[in-house]
């Protein structure tokens, strides 16, 4: 597992992009690129209050049209970078589809163990989430990464070294901020400092004390 110079500075905001028509309805949604809705334009505000004040030494957005509207309303003081590995799976023929009706033809049909024909396999995500956790580890302070819900729970499996298969466990909301960093007591192992929070359900840590950077 690659080590950072600096693991006890480096901090990756993981920030799911805000609702959208196809969030909304369940349906998976890769390369389509659809904008947010009235609520996820909403929900991208209520979050950037939470954001505002921490000095990001990066932030990094998928080039999707989601992303880049969650991070534009977030309101970051710092130019956003467009990042490719940051956008979402390519669903392939599963692209607007919803897993339950998928499963009429595939009942046991998992993204994260089984991939999209057409598409992107497990091993295919795990291969551009790992060049980018590369780079990432590269960097020092506090980096915001406006992405997506199923390659933010693949970034979190493969950042603590789980399997993709594995990322079936880290479900992310709309607009919901998460956050990788590194054990302050043992600088060399990663870890999950934070899941899923939501600022619309009063989630997030300056209400819980949980990290104080985000008060």
């Amino acid at each position: 597992m690659m080590k950072t110079d600096k693991p006890d500075s480096l901090h990756l905001y993981l920030i799911r992009h805000g609702e959208t028509e196809w969030s909304l309805s369940g349906r998976h949604t890769g390369r389509t690129d659809i904008p947010l809705t009235r609520n996820g334009e909403d929900e991208a505000r209520e979050l950037g209050k939470h954001l505002v004040a921490i000095p990001f030494a990066h932030v990094l957005t998928s080039p999707l049209k989601r992303a880049r509207q969650t991070c534009e309303l977030a309101g970051l003081d710092k130019a956003p970078e467009m990042e490719p590995e940051l956008a979402e799976w390519d669903y392939g023929d599963y692209e607007g589809q919803r897993s339950v009706d998928i499963h009429k033809a595939r009942p046991d049909w998992n993204v994260y163990q089984d991939g999209c024909p057409r598409g992107e396999m497990p091993a295919q995500i795990a291969g551009r989430v790992d060049r980018l956790i590369a780079r990432l580890r590269k960097l020092d302070g506090n980096v915001a990464l406006f992405t997506h819900g199923q390659v933010g729970s693949v970034l979190a499996a493969r950042w603590i070294g789980l399997a993709v298969a594995e990322a079936r466990h880290f479900s992310l909301g709309t607009a919901s901020l998460s956050i990788l960093a590194f054990d302050p007591h043992q600088p060399d192992v990663p870890v999950i400092a934070l899941w899923n929070a939501a600022a619309r359900l009063g989630a997030l840590p300056n209400r819980t004390n949980r990290d104080p950077r985000l008060s």
